[in-house]
């Protein structure tokens, strides 16, 4: 067997045990006391560890397999849970997922483990009260385990609880084949076939040492179960490599042995396998799984085979048009409707909830918080939101942005919390919602607010804006400032913000995805950084216009609205162009003359077509020739050779086979 097929398998089930314990731990950290919590963190790292042993990453197992002890102390009510013990366990999560990415990047999964192994050791004390023996006699090892299986007074107290509600307890001793290669992968099959059935009390020899493989090919193990021996027997028959297995019931004075013989060979094993899954069943059926993983570059391929049937279908419908054919016409319609159901299906198939990216944001917030010596309370909404993968892909870096500046600028120090009369904890909330085809996402804190005036000052010396251009500004223009490149209001530069970069690479990455963000400030009461973002980026609705000879596509999500204006309404303002639009100024751009467009009409137009388009709360007119109308259209990427474009996002194919340029009107702003 090639462990290489299974590694994409395991990188990205590591990936969701680990993203799980991160989650459950910050619940832990508010209520130590509750053992679910415990079980649940206990239950993820036990498997975590299983996979890379039965990988052969056998750092990233003995690490594990360390956390597993403090856990299991915690779980038993041996140990209790401090903010040093949470430190610790934070730091071996943070190192399990290195190894993980270093993986996932090819390499072999090896960090130096020393100094968390030291610190985990240090908190707990595994046992060493049952010395090795080993037996070459399966059968005499079989019925001298029990002598040396020592149960302690909480053991017992667990046993004696489990009996009332019907469980029993069974000894069970297993035998491994002597050519046996991986005889710890194969005790870790036998282990977690084991806690399906019940409840294991108690290994000999000690678990710490069966994952060492320090015993020689037989083990025994203690359960509680509520199955008899048969059954128990019989949830072993499909591991490899074991010969033999003898289940018997342990009481109080003598040990009942199992009737059902021990397995010596595979088909009586496959046999018995059979009939006890029958017995078990009882003829239901058995409970399957509705869904299935699917590989990201497959989604991606059919989405593209998807884009070239839109464009198909354009021509199509073009031809229908042209032609006047009843039948063309009703089958063309009757593709439309199947086609525009598909691509809903597809679409949704992209969705991903935006909790995928919130889930890392509370941990962040946690540390930053300790960092900054801050009480800081996250509260996440809307995580079921959905956005197209592309999309969920990119935002993440902005909103570590977006929650770092709400900590570190947003929140007054603990002691001026507490001298302005505000909660010692500061809130800072991160927020998802759907309104129209657009996603919101909001990062809110109730610090102090941004200093209005110390913004606009430091616009008006950065040379952003004038001193007369500052009288006309609204608070929210003001306050977009911060967004530009280079500005910070910080007065000193440290790990976390002060170099004027952060805000900058927001705007910039959000722009990119086609969306937009604004600022909402009130002194003493926080601040509100919301971003808008189209739901998908790869099949949009937009308005065809043209422009001289050429036809461009401009995005419905950037327009206000279309109007047609007489030439004598155009002004000059400040050596600008403008109209007076719905008692606003507003500023035109001719495309003609930002794309150099050959003028090959020798009419004179009276009137000018004008689209308004918007970046966050301003307002443009881009004039244009004709208004086509408007369409479902594919955004196609340019390529390599043609980057950086002005004013231009990609290009679509229309049903007649030419070539639209999609315009990007925020570079126009």
């Amino acid at each position: 067997m090639d462990l290489n097929d299974f590694l994409e398998l395991f990188i990205e089930e590591s990936k969701e045990h680990l993203q799980s314990i991160n989650e459950e731990l910050l619940k832990l950290e508010e209520d130590p006391e509750n053992p679910a919590i415990v079980n649940e963190i206990f239950r993820s790292a036990h498997t975590l560890k299983g996979m890379a042993a039965s990988m052969g990453f056998e750092d990233l197992a003995s690490l594990t397999h360390e956390m597993e002890n403090v856990l299991d102390l915690v779980r038993n009510a041996k140990l209790t849970i401090t903010s040093e013990i949470l430190d610790v366990i934070f730091s071996c999560v943070d190192l399990i997922e290195k190894m993980i990415d270093s993986i996932e990047q090819g390499g072999d999964g090896k960090e130096d483990v020393t100094d968390v192994v030291r610190q985990l050791t240090m908190i707990h004390s595994p046992s060493k009260s049952i010395a090795p023996e080993t037996n070459p006699d399966f059968q005499e090892s079989a019925a001298t385990a029990v002598e040396e299986l020592e149960i302690d007074q909480y053991q017992l107290s667990v046993i004696n609880e489990a009996k009332k509600t019907g469980n029993r307890l069974f000894q069970i001793t297993v035998q491994l084949d002597e050519k046996c290669v991986m005889k710890s992968v194969r005790a870790y099959m036998v282990f977690q076939a084991a806690e399906e059935i019940g409840e294991i009390i108690q290994s000999h020899p000690p678990v710490e040492q069966i994952e060492e493989e320090n015993f020689d090919f037989s083990f025994t193990i203690l359960l509680l179960s509520e199955l008899d021996p048969r059954e128990i027997q019989a949830q072993f028959y499909h591991i490899s490599e074991i010969t033999e297995v003898i289940v018997t019931e342990r009481t109080d004075e003598e040990l009942v042995p199992a009737n059902e013989p021990t397995v010596t060979s595979k088909s009586t094993s496959v046999q018995k396998q059979q009939q006890h899954k029958e017995d078990a069943t009882g003829g239901k059926k058995k409970h399957r799984s509705k869904s299935i993983r699917v590989d990201i570059e497959k989604l991606d391929h059919l989405m593209n085979l998807f884009s070239e049937l839109i464009i198909d279908r354009g021509r199509l419908e073009q031809i229908s048009r042209k032609s006047e054919m009843t039948e063309l016409a009703e089958t063309v319609e009757h593709m439309t409707r199947i086609s525009t159901d598909l691509q809903g299906l597809i679409l949704n198939m992209r969705m991903v909830q935006v909790e995928q990216v919130f889930s890392r944001f509370p941990r962040m917030v946690r540390d930053l918080a300790k960092e900054l010596k801050k009480k800081v309370q996250l509260v996440v909404e809307g995580e079921e939101t959905e956005l197209d993968r592309t999309v969920i892909d990119e935002i993440g870096d902005p909103l570590v942005h977006l929650l770092r500046n709400a900590l570190d600028h947003g929140l007054e120090e603990t002691e001026e919390r507490v001298a302005l009369g505000k909660p010692e904890e500061g809130k800072v909330l991160l927020k998802a919602y759907h309104s129209g085809n657009q996603v919101f996402i909001e990062v809110a804190d109730d610090g102090k607010g941004i200093n209005r005036e110390k913004v606009l000052n430091k616009g008006i010396e950065r040379g952003l804006v004038t001193q007369n251009e500052a009288e006309t500004l609204t608070d929210n223009q003001i306050f977009s400032l911060i967004l530009a490149s280079g500005f910070s209001t910080a007065e000193k530069v440290s790990d976390i913000s002060g170099r004027g970069v952060g805000l900058d690479v927001v705007k910039t990455k959000i722009e990119s995805l086609g969306g937009s963000i604004s600022i909402e400030s009130e002194p003493g009461k926080g601040s509100i950084f919301r971003i808008q973002l189209p739901l998908t980026l790869s099949i949009i609705f937009a308005m065809l216009i043209k422009t001289g000879e050429e036809t461009y596509a401009i995005p419905f999500s950037s327009i206000v609205e279309i109007t047609k204006i007489a030439k004598d309404q155009v002004s000059t303002l400040y050596g600008h162009r403008v109209i007076q639009f719905r008692e606003q100024v507003v500023k035109l751009i001719f495309l003609k003359e930002v794309f150099k467009i050959p003028v090959t009409e020798t009419k004179e137009q009276d009137e000018l077509f004008v689209v308004i388009v918007r970046k966050g709360d301003k307002i443009m007119g881009l004039v244009v020739d004709a208004v086509l109308g408007q369409q479902e259209v594919v955004l196609k990427n340019l390529g390599g050779l043609l980057t950086n474009l002005y004013a231009i996002s990609g290009a679509t194919i229309l049903g007649n086979g030419e070539v639209a340029l999609i315009l990007d009107t925020n570079e126009f702003f």
